[in-house]
């Protein structure tokens, strides 16, 4: 066995176990899946994954008055009418098509 390095993180405990099922249900150990982000890290020279802002924000609707609420409902209603909607049923067909499912 190679030589191993002890690495202590504070990390948000739901995160922690959220995080921990899925790697369970992969089968992968949590210190192999830090091992694999480290060595992607080597690989890639830098993260291996985009590190940017979201380029429409999220709305929260607890946030908004009850004209911006109805303002969000009108475009729904709008992308209805002009037919710019897909039903569930095709979107999941794309997503299925997207990642070969």
């Amino acid at each position: 066995m190679s030589k191993t390095a002890n690495l202590y993180v504070r990390i948000e405990p739901d995160l922690k176990e959220q995080a921990e099922k899925i790697l369970s249900a992969l089968g992968i150990p949590a210190s192999n899946a830090i091992n694999m982000f480290y060595k992607q890290i080597i690989l890639q020279r830098g993260m291996p994954f985009d590190l940017k802002l979201p380029s429409e924000t999220v709305l929260n609707f607890n946030q908004l008055t009850e004209q911006e609420v109805d303002r969000e409902l009108q475009k729904g209603l709008d992308d209805v009418k002009n037919g710019s909607v897909k039903s569930a049923r095709q979107t999941f067909a794309d997503i299925r098509k997207d990642y070969n499912l």
